[in-house]
């Protein structure tokens, strides 16, 4: 494993909670983009690049301080789907960091860094896989998918990967295994329902791969109802200790892949922040129907617990 110096943004969550921001793909749809495709908002990189920029930049207004890209569903394959080769594929792989680094631009006063989004293969599925995790692949053929597309993202120099929504315990072991060469910090954030994986492991296995790991530099959820996060957050620091932890949880809706539809009310509650940064949590935000106006007000919070 290459070395990993300390990065800046290791270095802020070590002095305090850093603001991530929310839902991009609701965002770039309250802009009035149509996301009715199995790229989702990674099919904006090509079409709609501006959109995309646009979007980030009401979450830096927001006050986010970390921006994710817009590639949490892209893939070669899906590209190729599209007609678009390796070349072009890679370009766009390029591209959801370089828009996220301009909007970040235009922050006033603070940093703003970048999270390379990369998604579980169940998102690259686009069947709500996500969802579920056990998707029949053992460790060694999920880190050979999603390889290529770490080696694409990693070339465009974000500042950190964001192995994200990661329903299984055997795809965490992998994508750290893909991340490994990569040059890049990275966080390990998984998506949990009762307590456990989605795919049902205890939460220790998932997280227990990240343990020790000098180039993690925070674990912990997203993509889950925010009742879910205390739990999940101890589980974390009991698996790796003293390494900072992520949150970022959806509205609390439940996704109906079959209609392609958000089911139930929401849930999220910035009140519960307080109870996630005494966890240990350092990187806090929001993600499915979490948008500007909610990362406001955690941002809000935020300030007034500091």
């Amino acid at each position: 494993m290459t070395p990993h110096p300390v990065s800046p943004l290791a270095q802020a969550l070590d002095r305090g909670t850093v603001l991530l921001d929310g839902g991009l793909a609701d965002q770039l749809t309250a802009q009035g983009n149509d996301l009715g495709d199995e790229l989702w908002s990674a099919r904006l990189l090509a079409e709609a690049p501006g959109e995309v920029e646009a979007a980030h930049a009401a979450y830096v207004r927001a006050g986010a301080r970390v921006l994710i890209t817009a590639g949490y569903q892209a893939s070669f394959e899906g590209f190729a789907r599209r007609g678009w080769d390796a070349a072009q594929a890679a370009a766009l792989f390029r591209r959801s960091v370089e828009l996220a680094r301009a909007a970040a631009r235009g922050a006033t006063g603070e940093q703003v860094w970048v999270a390379a989004s990369v998604g579980p293969y169940g998102a690259v599925l686009a069947d709500g896989s996500e969802y579920r995790g056990r998707y029949g692949l053992g460790v060694a053929e999920l880190a050979d998918f999603h390889r290529p597309r770490i080696e694409a993202l990693a070339a465009a120099e974000p500042d950190v990967l964001a192995l994200e929504t990661v329903p299984d315990a055997v795809e965490a072991e992998a994508l750290l295994r893909a991340a490994a060469d990569c040059g890049l910090p990275v966080w390990l954030s998984c998506t949990v329902a009762g307590g456990r994986t989605r795919a049902g492991q205890p939460l220790a296995e998932a997280f227990g791969p990240a343990a020790g790991n000098p180039q993690v530099l925070a674990v912990g959820v997203n993509c889950c109802a925010s009742e879910e996060v205390d739990v999940a957050l101890e589980a974390a620091a009991r698996a790796c200790p003293g390494v900072p932890l992520v949150a970022y949880p959806n509205s609390g809706e439940g996704w109906d892949a079959t209609r392609a539809r958000w089911t139930g009310s929401p849930s999220f509650a910035a009140g519960r922040v307080p109870g996630w940064v005494a966890r240990g949590a350092r990187l806090v935000g929001g993600c499915c129907r979490v948008g500007p106006r909610d990362i406001a007000a955690v941002g809000r919070i935020l300030r007034q617990d500091g």
